[in-house]
C-alpha cells in the first residue's frame, strides 16, 4: 500500500524519443516532460491527441509518431516536454491501421481512443456511446480522454493502521457502493449517498454487523451509457469508476481503503478482466478495439468475437500483452490503491489459451497467484463461464478461494424442502471436500470454498423466500432475463401483497436457518448487503439495468425488520467466538454426524440431519446443531446418538422462536431439560456444552 520508487530515471536516448518500457503516461518530474507509450502490433500510425481543459473537441497539439524513431518492437512511444504543451490536461490517440473484419481488423482512425493503462479519466458532456459505435464517424469531443499525471508519484497519507488480514474470523460482505448509500433513508450526508464517501459514513454499520471483509462490486470505471448498472462492462483496468465520486475518484477511493483498514475491515474488489464494454462488433471502439483488436480479444474464425463472457466479447487473456495489461492493473490496486483482495468475475476465462480453449497449466493464473503471495493479498474466483466449469479441483488456482455455487444451490434446495438433499447439505456444511479434496495428494483447505445463498445477481435472500417466480418485466426484456430456476420457496404467498402474518412469520424463520447453516458451515461465508435486514428487490433476480429503488438499500427496513439484523449479527459473532467452525483444516474426526434416532437417514423423503462438533482441540465448547427442514416437527432423541454421551446442552438458538429467543447469549442459555429435543418444522436448533476449562 505504498508508492513504489517507480522505474529507473530515463537515458538520453529516451528522453529524446521516449521510452517504450513505461506503458500509460508518466510524468517526469526532472524533464518536466511526459512519456507516452503504447502497444499495438498491427497499427500503421499512431498519433497522439493533447487536450485542454477548456477544449475537448479540438486538440491542443497532434503528435505523429514516427515509428523509425518512436516505436521499439511493437511498443509506439514519444516524450513530449510540458513547455510545448503549458496548457494540455487530457489526452487521447488515434491508431490507423488495416481494417479486415473477416480478419478481425478493426482500425478506425476516425475514433479518439482511451489510453487502456489511464488512471483517470474525464468524461465530456457530449461523451456519446453511439457515436464511438458509428463506423467512420469521427467522435471528436464526445470521447473520453485520459487525465495527465501531474506528478510523479501520486502520493497519499496512509495513515498508521497496517492493512488488516483476517484468517478465520473472515466473514465477507458483498456490497454495491452506489446502491448501498444512494437511498436518503441511508441517513448519509445528501453529498455522500452513493459514493465511496459514503461507504465511510457506513462503517459503524459495519462494525456492529460484524463483517470484517467488504467485497465492491466492480469499481474501474464502467460505461456510463450501456446500461450496467452493476459495474460489469469495463472501460479502464486502472481508473476508478467517476460517478461513485464527489471530486476526484482515485482520491476519495484511497479515503475510503483508509478508513476501513483503520476499523479493521478489508477491502477486495470484483474484477472484470474476462472481456470489456467494447462488446460484439456493433458495440464502441473506446479502447482496445481501436488499438489493436485481434492481439486484446479471442477473434473466431471470419472475424467474429468468441463470446465465452456472455458480454459480446472474451480478453485474450494468455496473450503477453493482456496479461501485463491485468497484473500490472492488479499490482497498481494492490500498492497504490490499497486492495487486499480480488474476487475474478468469470475467472474460467483467465484459464483460456489463445484462442479461447481451456488450458491445464495457463500462464495468466501462474502470473496472478505469483503476484498475490508476493503482494499479500486474496484471490477468489468465479470459476466459470458460458462454457467451462471449472468449480473446485478443475480450476487450475491450486491456492485460491472459490465462489461455491454448488454450495448456493444445494442449500437453497434443502431449506426450501426438496428431497434426497440431506447428503448434499451434509458435504456443504463439511466444507466441500468433494470439490477441495482433503489429500493425500494435493491438499485443499476448507476456508478456500466461498460459501453463499446469495450474491448480487439472483434473489436476494428475502426474495428467496417471498417469491417461486421472477418478476423482471422492468429489466426491459419481457421477463426473459434471468434464472428461471432460482431454487426459492415463497413461503405459500407470491410477493409482498398483504401478507398474512404467518407466512411473514414462516419467512422470517427461513431467512434464520439460511443464516444459520451459512455460519455454521466449513469455509468461508458471504452474505450480500442488505439480506442482514431483509431487503427486497420486487421479486426481480437480475435487476442488473436498474438504478433505481430497486436496487438501492432500503434502510427502513432495518428497522422494521431489527430482528433480523439482530440475528445476523449475534449469529456472525458467535460463529467468530468458536475457532472450532472456521478452522485452517477440515473437521475430519472432530465430526459426528446423526439422525433423530442414531444414524442419518439418508432416504430420498428424509429431511432432517443433526452433528456434533466437538471443540477441546481448540478449547471451546462442543457444538451440536439440530436441523429440521421438514414441514412438521421431529424429535431428536440425543441419547441415541454421539451427543447423548455430551452435555449438559444449553440451547443457544431456536430458529422457530420469537425474536430476542431466536438466539442468545451462551452464558444466558438455559439448559437442556431432556434429551429428547422437539425440534419445531422448519427450524434449525443450536446447542453448546460445557466449557472444557
Amino acid at each position: 500500500m505504498t508508492t513504489a520508487q517507480g522505474p529507473a530515471p530515463v537515458n538520453a536516448w529516451e528522453a529524446r524519443d521516449g521510452a517504450p518500457t513505461r506503458l500509460g503516461a508518466s510524468w517526469l518530474e526532472g524533464l518536466q516532460s511526459w512519456n507516452f507509450s503504447l502497444y499495438s502490433e498491427h497499427a500503421t500510425e499512431a498519433t497522439l491527441l493533447l487536450y485542454s481543459a477548456a477544449d475537448h473537441v479540438t486538440p491542443l497539439s497532434s503528435v505523429t509518431l514516427d515509428p523509425l524513431v518512436h516505436k521499439s518492437g511493437r511498443i509506439w512511444h514519444v516524450m513530449v516536454a510540458r513547455a510545448t504543451v503549458p496548457a494540455a490536461a487530457y489526452y487521447g490517440w488515434r491508431v490507423d491501421g488495416p481494417r479486415d473484419p473477416s480478419a478481425g481488423q478493426l482500425f478506425d482512425v476516425s475514433k479518439v481512443l482511451t489510453d487502456p493503462l489511464a488512471k483517470r479519466l474525464f468524461f465530456p458532456p457530449e461523451f456519446s456511446r453511439e457515436a464511438a459505435s458509428q463506423v467512420g464517424v469521427p467522435n471528436d469531443g464526445k470521447a473520453a480522454l485520459a487525465v495527465l499525471p501531474t506528478q510523479e508519484h501520486d502520493a497519499f497519507d496512509w495513515g498508521t493502521a497496517a492493512p488488516p488480514r483476517h484468517a478465520g474470523d473472515t466473514v465477507i460482505y458483498e456490497v454495491h457502493v452506489r446502491g448501498f448509500t444512494k437511498s436518503a433513508s441511508s441517513g448519509v450526508p445528501d453529498k455522500h449517498r452513493g459514493t465511496f464517501l459514503g461507504l465511510i459514513d457506513k462503517i459503524p454499520y459495519l462494525k456492529q454487523l460484524g463483517v470484517t471483509v467488504v467485497e465492491l462490486l466492480p469499481v474501474h470505471q464502467y460505461d456510463p451509457q450501456e446500461g450496467n448498472y452493476w459495474g460489469y462492462m469495463t472501460m479502464s483496468f486502472f481508473a476508478p469508476h467517476g460517478e461513485y465520486a464527489i471530486n476526484d475518484a482515485v482520491t476519495e477511493f484511497r479515503q475510503m481503503v483508509r478508513a476501513m483498514h483503520e476499523a479493521g475491515i478489508e477491502v477486495w474488489l470484483d474484477v472484470v478482466y474476462n472481456h470489456t464494454a467494447e462488446g460484439d462488433q456493433s458495440g464502441p471502439t473506446y479502447s482496445l478495439r481501436g488499438i489493436d483488436n485481434v492481439t486484446s480479444y479471442v477473434i473466431e474464425p471470419g472475424g467474429g468475437y468468441d463470446n465465452d463472457s456472455g458480454c459480446g466479447n472474451t480478453t485474450r487473456a494468455a496473450h503477453p500483452t493482456v496479461r501485463t495489461l491485468i497484473t500490472k492493473s492488479l499490482r497498481y490496486w494492490a500498492t497504490e490503491m490499497g486492495v487486499d483482495g480480488f474476487r475474478f468475475d468469470l475467472a474460467s476465462i483467465l484459464a483460456r489459451g489463445l484462442q479461447g480453449e481451456v488450458e491445464a497449466l495457463p500462464p495468466l493464473i501462474a502470473e496472478i497467484s505469483v503476484l498475490a503471495a508476493d503482494l499479500d493479498v486474496t484471490v477468489v474466483a468465479e470459476a466459470w463461464d458460458l462454457g467451462a466449469y471449472l468449480l473446485g479441483t478443475g480450476f487450475p488456482g491450486l491456492m485460491w478461494r472459490q465462489w461455491n455455487g454448488r454450495y448456493r444451490d444445494d442449500v437453497r434446495s434443502f431449506v426450501k424442502g426438496d428431497e434426497a438433499k440431506v447428503a448434499s447439505l451434509m458435504t456443504r456444511v463439511y466444507g466441500s471436500s468433494d470439490l477441495f479434496p482433503d489429500g493425500p495428494g494435493d491438499v485443499y483447505r476448507p476456508y478456500q470454498s466461498v460459501n453463499f445463498v446469495t450474491a448480487h445477481d439472483g434473489f436476494c435472500l428475502y426474495d428467496l423466500v417471498s417469491y417461486n417466480d421472477k418478476h423482471n418485466d422492468a429489466n426491459g426484456h419481457h421477463n426473459t432475463d434471468g434464472s428461471n430456476d432460482n431454487l426459492s420457496w415463497n413461503c405459500g404467498w407470491e410477493g409482498d401483497d398483504q401478507v398474512p402474518a404467518a407466512v411473514l412469520q414462516l419467512r422470517h424463520q427461513q431467512i434464520k436457518n439460511f443464516a444459520a447453516l451459512l455460519m455454521l458451515s466449513g469455509g468461508t461465508p458471504m452474505l450480500v448487503a442488505g439480506d442482514e435486514f431483509g431487503n427486497t428487490q420486487g421479486g426481480n433476480n437480475n435487476p442488473y439495468n436498474q438504478d433505481n429503488e430497486t436496487t438501492w438499500l432500503d434502510w427502513d427496513q432495518l428497522t422494521s425488520n431489527a430482528e433480523l439484523f439482530r440475528f445476523w449479527s449475534t449469529l456472525i459473532a458467535f460463529r467468530k467466538s468458536h475457532r472450532s467452525i472456521a478452522r485452517s483444516h477440515y473437521w475430519r474426526q472432530d465430526i459426528s454426524w446423526f439422525g433423530v434416532n442414531g444414524p442419518v437417514d439418508l432416504a430420498p423423503w428424509s429431511h432432517s440431519v443433526g452433528w456434533l462438533l466437538r471443540g477441546s482441540g481448540v478449547g471451546e465448547p462442543d457444538l451440536c446443531v439440530l436441523v429440521n427442514a421438514y414441514q412438521e416437527p421431529l424429535t431428536f432423541d440425543l441419547s441415541a446418538t454421539p451427543a447423548g454421551s455430551q452435555g449438559p446442552w444449553r440451547q443457544v438458538i431456536d430458529t422457530s422462536l420469537p425474536k430476542d429467543q431466536d438466539i442468545v447469549d451462551p452464558a444466558n442459555a438455559v439448559p437442556l431439560a431432556s434429551l429428547q429435543r422437539v425440534v419445531a418444522s422448519r427450524s434449525v436448533v443450536v446447542l453448546t456444552g460445557p466449557d472444557p476449562h
